[in-house]
C-alpha cells in the first residue's frame, strides 16, 4: 500500500514556504495548468498589472512559454503585440546561439567526444518545436572527463572566447580541476562546457558514471548527441534551478514536461536525490507542482522525497532558504539565505583533482626607472630567455597607466602553448595614474626556448567593449616593460 503524502504548510521551514508566489506563481500557472481557461485567466491577470518592458529576464523566459501556448488567444489584450515581439526576439536569439554552437558540436563529435546536452538544450533536442517556448541562449554541453581536453581544444581552435579573461594556455593547465567553464563567440554564441553534470556540493562518483549509461540518443541541429534520461532531466533541473532562488523559473516547466512524458524511472530519480543530497530542493519543487499545478509524481515518490527531506537535519533549513524566490526576500531572509548559500559554495568549490596550487605572482611597488621613450605601451612583450636549463628567478618591472577605478590588474607569462605564470596586482585606490609594479617568481627553463611572452589580460571578457566604464574596470591594461631579469636561485 502506497504511503500517504503528508500535508504541506506554507510556514518555515516547511516546503510550501518556498513555493513561488504572486506574479511568478501566476506565470507558472499560466504556462503549466492543464485547465486552459484557468491558465488563460492567470496570464491575463498577470498582464493586467505588469509591464513586459519593466520585468526581468526570469519573467521573459516564462512569457515566451505562455505566448507559445496561447498564441492569438491573447490577441484581445493590449500587451499582445509586445508579447509576440518578445517571443520572436527570444526565439531568434536562441536560434542564433544554436547556429553558432552547431559547428563546434559537430567538431567535438567528429573528434570522438561523447556529447550530452543538458538543461534547456536537452529539451529542444528531444522536441525541436519546444524552442518556440523554451529560451536557450546558452548551450550546456556535458562531456566525459577523458574528453574534456579534446572538447576544450575544439572551442579554442574555433576562436571561442573564455568568459573569465584568462588565456587558453592557463586554462588548459587547469582542466582536470574545473567542473565547467563558459565560452562565447560573436554576438550570440554561448556554450557552457561541463565535465560533471552537478556542482561540487552535489557530488557522487557512482552517479557521474551512471548518468552516461542511462542517457538517451537525440539529434540537435543535425548532430547526433545524447540527452539525460527523464529521471536525470528532472534531477538536473532541480539541482541547477532549485537552490538558485528562482533566478530562472523555466526549470520547473522542464520538470513538468518530463513528468507529463510518463516514462520517468522514479526509482532512479529517488536514488539520484539520495546520492546528490537534493531531497529538500526536490521536496519544494515536486510539492509545488503536485499541489499547486496538478503535475503529480506517484504518491509513493512524493512521500519518500518528503521523508528524505524531513530527515535532512540542518541542511533542510538551508535548502528551504535557498529555494525561496528572491522576490519574496525580507532582510532577515536575505541574510540567512546568503549564509546558507556561502556554506554550499564552500562545498561546491572543492577541486576535482588535487593539483599544484596555481598561485599568482603578487606585485610589489617598484621605484620609477628610466625607460626608452620609443617603447610605447603594448598588450604583449617578448622576454628573451637565457640558454640555461633548470629553475631560475625572474624579476619583472612594468609601468602601467591605471584608470581611476578600483580593479584587478591581470597579466600572464606564456610560451607558445605553455603557461608559465599568472601575475596579479590590485588597484584599491580610485585615484588612478601611472604605477610601476614589480613581480618576482620562479620559472623553469629548458635551455632551448628563445623567448616567453608577457601579456596583459582582461579580468573578465565581454562580447562588446564599447562601454568606457567596462573597459576601465575590466579591460586589459597596456604596459611598458622596464626590465626582465633572470637570476640563479639562492
Amino acid at each position: 500500500m502506497a504511503k500517504a503524502v503528508r500535508r504541506i504548510t506554507r510556514r518555515f521551514p516547511d516546503y510550501g514556504w518556498s513555493w513561488p508566489t504572486g506574479g511568478l506563481d501566476q506565470l507558472l500557472k499560466a504556462a503549466l495548468l492543464d485547465d486552459e481557461e484557468a491558465a488563460s485567466q492567470c496570464a491575463m491577470q498577470w498582464l493586467a498589472v505588469n509591464d513586459i518592458d519593466l520585468v526581468s529576464f526570469r519573467e521573459h523566459r516564462l512569457l515566451a512559454a505562455i505566448s507559445d501556448r496561447f498564441g492569438r488567444k491573447l490577441a484581445g489584450h493590449t500587451a499582445f503585440p509586445r508579447l509576440v515581439g518578445l517571443q520572436k526576439m527570444l526565439w531568434t536569439k536562441s536560434r542564433m546561439a544554436m547556429r553558432e554552437a552547431e559547428p563546434a558540436l559537430k567538431a567535438m563529435a567528429d573528434a570522438g567526444c561523447m556529447v550530452m546536452l543538458i538543461k534547456g538544450a536537452s529539451r529542444i533536442a528531444l522536441d525541436a518545436a519546444a524552442q518556440r517556448g523554451r529560451v536557450a541562449h546558452d548551450i550546456d554541453i556535458l562531456v566525459r572527463p577523458q574528453d574534456m581536453q579534446t572538447a576544450f581544444d575544439v572551442l579554442r581552435d574555433r576562436e571561442w572566447q573564455i568568459a573569465t579573461g584568462v588565456s587558453p594556455q592557463y586554462l588548459r593547465t587547469r582542466l582536470a580541476s574545473l567542473r565547467s567553464m563558459n565560452f562565447f563567440k560573436g554576438n550570440f554564441g554561448d556554450i557552457d562546457l561541463h565535465q560533471l553534470a552537478y556542482d561540487g556540493s552535489q557530488q557522487s562518483d557512482e552517479d557521474d558514471i551512471a548518468i552516461w549509461r542511462r542517457a538517451d540518443p537525440a539529434i540537435f541541429s543535425g548532430v547526433d548527441v545524447l540527452v539525460p534520461s527523464p529521471a536525470d532531466r528532472i534531477a538536473l533541473a532541480i539541482a541547477h534551478g532549485g537552490l538558485d532562488a528562482h533566478t530562472h523559473s523555466d526549470w520547473l516547466v522542464d520538470c513538468a514536461v518530463a513528468i507529463r512524458g510518463g516514462d520517468v524511472d522514479w526509482d532512479v530519480f529517488l536514488d539520484v536525490l539520495a546520492r546528490r543530497g537534493l531531497a529538500v530542493a526536490a521536496a519544494v519543487a515536486l510539492s509545488y507542482l503536485a499541489l499547486e499545478i496538478g503535475v503529480t509524481a506517484p504518491d509513493r515518490v512524493l512521500a519518500r522525497v518528503l521523508e528524505m527531506a524531513d530527515s535532512a537535519g540542518p541542511s533542510r533549513w538551508s535548502g528551504v532558504l535557498q529555494a525561496k524566490p528572491r522576490t519574496d526576500f525580507g532582510r532577515l531572509v536575505w541574510l540567512s539565505r546568503g549564509l546558507a548559500k556561502q556554506l554550499r559554495l564552500r562545498r561546491k568549490s572543492g577541486r576535482l583533482r588535487q593539483e599544484p596550487p596555481a598561485k599568482a605572482w603578487r606585485s610589489k611597488p617598484g621605484r620609477p626607472e628610466p625607460l626608452n621613450a620609443s617603447s610605447p605601451p603594448a598588450f604583449s612583450q617578448a622576454i628573451p630567455c637565457p640558454r640555461t636549463a633548470g629553475d631560475m628567478m625572474l624579476d619583472i618591472t612594468v609601468r602601467i597607466s591605471v584608470p581611476p577605478v578600483r580593479r584587478r590588474i591581470e597579466m600572464e607569462i606564456n610560451a607558445d602553448d605553455d603557461h608559465v605564470a599568472r601575475l596579479r596586482a590590485m588597484a584599491i585606490s580610485r585615484s588612478g595614474g601611472e604605477r610601476v609594479l614589480r613581480f618576482r617568481g620562479k620559472v623553469t627553463l629548458d635551455g632551448e626556448r628563445q623567448a616567453m611572452t608577457l601579456e596583459a589580460r582582461p579580468s573578465r571578457q565581454f562580447r562588446r567593449w564599447d562601454d568606457a566604464e567596462t573597459v576601465a574596470t575590466y579591460g586589459a591594461l597596456p604596459f611598458q616593460l622596464i626590465s626582465a631579469t633572470f637570476s640563479p636561485l639562492r
